[in-house]
Parts: C-alpha cells; structure tokens; sequence
C-alpha cells in the first residue's frame, strides 16, 4: 500500500501566520528555512505576486532525518521513512493580482503527464524526487555531507518542479513555501481543530484511515492529515481530494478571520515554531512587505479552480492524467490575467444579446463546485 497524500494547504496556513508574527518579531522571517533556488528567475510584472506552494511526501524532516516510528503510526502514514519519496503531491499556485482584486488559487493535478526537463514525459509530480535522487548520488559521489548534501539536493528538486510548473503553464513564478509531511500534522495540532463539510459520510479505514459522518464537523490533529489524504472511494478520485484541500484551506482561512488569530500572539508564537520546523521558502520573499498580501488572504480575497484535465491514460504501466498544454496556459492566463471587459453602446432598436460563457470542461472544479456552502457558516461541502 503506498501512501502519497498530502495537502500544501500548510504551506498557506503556516507561511500567512509566520509572516503576521513576523509584523510583531523581526526575527522570525530569518527564523524560517530559505532556499536560492529562484534567484534570477523572471518576476512578475505590474506588482503580481504569484506564489507557489508545495506539499512534498516525505516521512523526513527537512535535515533528512527519519522521522520517530511512533509519529508514523500516529500519522497513519506507514512505519517507516523509507515509505514514499519525495514527489510533490500537492502544487497550488496562487496569483495575487497588484489592482487589489481578490486572489485566484489553481491546484495543479499531481498525476498531469507532461514533459520534466532531462525525464521526458513524467507525472508532473515525479520531477522533484527525481532531480533530487540525481542530485543526491552526484553529492554522496564527492563526499559531501549530510545535512549540506540533503538542502542541497532538495534544492535540485524544488529547481526541476518550479521550472516545469513554469514551462507548463506559462506564467512566472515569483515565491514559493514548501512543507512536508509532518508539518500539517503539526499545523493541524497547533489550530486545534478546522470547520469542514462532506455531502456524505465516508469510512476509509483501509487506506488514509478517515471515518467520517456527512455534514459540517470539526476535524483537529490526525483527523485532518486524514480528511485531506483520502482519495479511495471518492467519485473523482484525486480531483475530489483536490476540493478536499482546497476545503480545508477555505476552513483555515475563516478560522483566522472568525478567531482573529492574527492578533493572538501567543497562538502566533506556536505556529511560528512549526513554520520554523516544517516550512523552506525562498530567499527573496520580503515577509513583512507581504503581511497586507496575507491579511487580505485570510479575509477571504481568494477563489479556488482546478487544472482541468483532458481524460485519463496508461502510460509505462501507470495511470496518468492527460492535459492539452494550450488548453491549460489558456485556462490559468485567463483567470490570472482577465481581459477587461469592453461596453459597447447599443444600436437603436437592436436587442441584446447575452456574451457566450464558455463551457467548463468536465474536470474544471471552480470556486469548490463539487458542493455548496452550509448556510450562514461559509464553509463549503466536498466530497
């Protein structure tokens, strides 16, 4: 049984708070690990912010240290460090437009089939661990240390994941957060419990082990690392654990502005040490120039789609998701770079007709569709 499911919604929920303490202590944004993997990448123009965030698979921690055995059990995630690698289940970019319209958030599929530059054509999730296991062999070839050799080749494989992702879609990338396993189990703890909704009760014991009633519920600790990982028994598979994460990103955000989180410090305290813990982001993000950025997101400014999908396929023995890439650019540039709408004045006596909205394709999950928000909380139903 292999167990590859993990979330980037740690990645939002830590680095938001992370940086909002760092508003109170200037010394948190030196506090949380950094990598100079983009440094002299192309930015975005006009003050757009995109922002990348990654949940890798990992059963180590960011020294490449096994994890405690007792942790993993917890977790439900296997008995050893050994299980799963380093793919990158989970890739959200977030476009945060400068006009100071609300944030537009696009998951990307991990199984997209496409081209990993030095690979040919992979599992769009696959490009990390494998430019990371290169990269690895290449260090322990001329003798270089741990934990120098695994900051090292990690940072080959954020390079490869970060230049596919941009090579796909089109669009640069101007930050990125990356956390791995342990940390949402963390960050999940830290909160105390999440809002989130199911249209119908689900029992996943076998696999992420999540047994859960249908309707609105509050989720904490395992109960979550095991709400965002199931994928066995879901209608759509991946894609609805994709609108399960994208649900628990929704629940995060409407704590923080129910709770005010951003003004408990003590709160903020203890999340600043799992972002300290569990979170890399780039060398470049200015934290306390985004503090505006990040209150704006925990308000609420945000929409969530998904990458949409041509169909399924075999490929080398396993299943993939198949992608049209004109399609897919025409899909993200569309939504993070709208054209402006153009009011033509009417003809005398001519009726109006209605402009065409475009079809979405069949696997276009927008705004979380796959369900509708409990009245008066907010909080959206998924399956």
């Amino acid at each position: 049984m292999r167990f590859r499911r993990f979330t980037a919604t740690i990645s939002i929920a830590i680095t938001l708070l992370a940086f909002a303490f760092y508003f109170f202590d200037k010394t948190a944004g030196s506090a949380i690990p950094r990598s100079n993997v983009l440094s002299g990448a192309k930015q975005s123009a006009g003050g757009d912010v995109n922002i990348l965030l990654l949940g890798l698979d990992s059963r180590r921690d960011n020294n490449g240290n096994n994890l405690p055995r007792a942790l993993l059990d917890l977790m439900h995630v296997g008995s050893s460090s050994a299980v799963g690698g380093y793919n990158t289940n989970t890739m959200i970019l977030i476009h945060i437009p400068a006009n100071g319209k609300s944030a537009v958030a696009i998951s990307i599929p991990r199984d997209d089939y496409v081209n990993v530059a030095g690979w040919g054509m992979q599992k769009i999730k696959e490009a990390y661990g494998l430019a990371k296991y290169n990269s690895e062999n290449a260090l322990v070839k001329q003798g270089v240390p741990n934990p120098l050799r695994e900051h090292k080749s990690r940072d080959a494989g954020r390079a490869a994941t970060i230049s596919t992702i941009t090579n796909l879609l089109g669009v640069p990338i101007d930050h990125f957060a990356e956390v791995n396993l342990v940390g949402f189990y963390d960050l999940a703890t830290a909160l105390g419990g999440i809002q989130v909704c199911l249209n119908r009760a689900v029992n996943d014991l076998q696999y992420s082990g999540g047994v859960f009633p249908a309707g609105i519920q509050t989720i904490s600790g395992v109960q979550a690392l095991e709400f965002v990982r199931q994928r066995h028994g879901l209608p759509n598979g991946d894609l609805d654990r994709t609108h399960r994460q994208q649900a628990f990103i929704t629940g995060v955000i409407t704590k923080f502005r129910s709770q005010g989180i951003f003004g408990d410090l003590g709160k903020l305290q203890s999340l600043l040490t799992v972002a300290k813990k569990d979170v890399v982001i780039d060398a470049g993000w200015d934290v306390l120039g985004f503090l505006p950025q990040a209150k704006a997101l925990t308000g609420g400014h945000i929409t969530f789609h998904t990458l949409p999908i041509e169909g399924y396929a075999l490929r080398n023995g396993q299943d993939v998701n198949l992608i049209n890439i004109p399609t897919v650019r025409k899909f993200v540039h569309d939504l993070f770079y709208p054209a402006p709408k153009v009011t033509t004045s009417p003809v005398p006596g001519a009726s109006a007709k209605p402009t065409p909205k475009p079809t979405p394709s069949k696997f276009n999950y927008a705004h979380l569709a796959n369900g509708n928000a409990v009245q008066g909380s907010g909080i959206p139903c998924v399956n």
